[in-house]
């Protein structure tokens, strides 16, 4: 019961619920747990990248290829050309499938190999996922796609009702990764040109890590179906490309205590020394991550963070990382809201060096509830263009300063302390 209250039975359904929709409150945890960092760590340094696979578990990887795509118009085209081109087996993790046209699209991709003998396996979340077509999971089945609906909800399993499976991850012959934050939906089409096309980046992966994405995809398999998938069709051999990068796929699941993801991100703000720059789609860090990005601040870092503005989907998450920004702000944080459309990626660059690209967002879902999957990269190149990007969406923004914070409007602070309540009771 992941409430920490004493709750009567007859009402720890509905809090249940509530707790999941709002996606707000903690694990099994101390929440107040303050982060130090034992020592000092370079981003850029070996020892950093021992660090994240000591305890994070995300091993190293040398000689990866790594190819940036920005919205729906470069995401959506490289995914279907791979599924396309798939020769034994293309393995599909996503959280969001909805409607559209590119729902079709991608249905039709995968029918089409699997009639070709291709083997297809999809896995959607049962929450997330809920607004798929009937008509096209009857259409991808017959066509021979496999598909698994991951936690079903039915009420012998309401305690884990919250604990989704957030991981975008698509694996094409065990060679050719792609992770990120777009979903299967038209809000993901386009250049987010208006408010309903949204901003979101993703990356496509060749080289050895392409196996700790495949490794998200057969966990997330595994539990809802049963089946390992070991086989060389699945784990083949990786070549490393000798002009490649070095990355590490950092896995995370729902648990006790601090997650892997929870922890790559705290490393990385605690290892930097020139800047943060951070975008997320949903932005509500507990106090122990305020004081890590202060504390960054403090030493003379450039931070940097990108929220959603008037689009943002989730109006109560929004609202609750809101509640923070006084606080940030008093530490000198930079602090943006995007102003044309929902913005949905979720990447952050340290010290032009390192990056971080993937599902996992800058709130308590993603570092204690779901199951996330990031890939992490030191590579100047990289990082140069995601903050190129970064660069582009800060112009499209509306800075948020103590003045204009101050005189923000009464249902908007009504909202926000509406917001710090269900935070401290959930």
């Amino acid at each position: 019961m992941p409430l920490g209250l004493n709750i009567p039975g007859r009402w720890r359904l509905p809090l249940n619920l509530a707790a999941f929709f709002t996606g707000i409150h903690h694990n099994y945890r101390n929440v107040d747990q303050k982060y130090t960092l034992v020592g000092k760590l370079d981003p850029a340094s070996e020892e950093f990248t021992r660090a994240v696979e000591a305890v994070t578990g995300a091993p190293h990887a040398v000689g990866n290829h790594i190819q940036l795509l920005i919205d729906g118009d470069q995401i959506f085209p490289a995914m279907l050309e791979a599924i396309g081109a798939a020769k034994s087996t293309v393995n599909f993790l996503t959280y969001v499938y909805w409607t559209g046209a590119i729902a079709h699209t991608f249905a039709d991709a995968l029918s089409k190999q699997a009639t070709a003998g291709i083997e297809c396996n999809l896995l959607i979340d049962a929450v997330g996922a809920g607004k798929i077509e009937k008509k096209l999971i009857k259409q991808m089945r017959e066509a021979g796609v496999h598909i698994a609906r991951f936690r079903p909800v039915t009420w012998t399993n309401v305690t884990r009702l919250d604990n989704r499976t957030h991981r975008k991850v698509l694996v094409v012959d065990g060679k050719i990764g792609f992770v990120g934050g777009v979903g299967i939906a038209e809000e993901w089409t386009g250049h987010a040109q208006d408010p309903k096309h949204w901003r979101d980046t993703h990356v496509k992966v060749e080289g050895p890590a392409v196996r700790g994405l495949q490794g998200a995809f057969c966990g997330n398999w595994l539990e809802a179906t049963g089946q390992v998938l070991a086989s060389e069709r699945y784990l083949p051999h990786l070549e490393t490309f000798p002009d490649g990068v070095l990355a590490q796929v950092t896995r995370s699941e729902a648990g006790k205590g601090d997650t892997n993801i929870e922890t790559l991100f705290f490393l990385a703000l605690a290892a930097a020394s020139e800047r943060i720059w951070l975008t997320t789609a949903y932005f509500a860090p507990r106090q122990a991550f305020i004081e890590a990005l202060g504390a960054a601040v403090e030493r003379g870092v450039d931070v940097r963070i990108i929220v959603p503005g008037p689009y943002a989907d989730k109006f109560i998450v929004r609202a609750n990382g809101r509640e923070t920004y006084k606080q940030l702000l008093k530490y000198d944080i930079k602090l943006y809201e995007y102003q044309p459309t929902m913005i949905h990626a979720k990447t952050i660059t340290i010290d032009r060096v390192w990056s971080t690209i993937g599902s996992a967002n800058f709130d308590n879902r993603s570092f204690a509830l779901n199951d996330e999957v990031n890939i992490s990269v030191q590579d100047p190149k990289l990082a140069a263009a995601l903050d190129a990007q970064f660069e582009q969406d800060q112009k499209l923004s509306k800075p948020v300063t103590l003045e204009n914070w101050k005189h923000r409007s009464t249902p908007e602070k009504a909202v926000e302390f509406v917001s710090s309540v269900v935070k401290r009771e959930v």
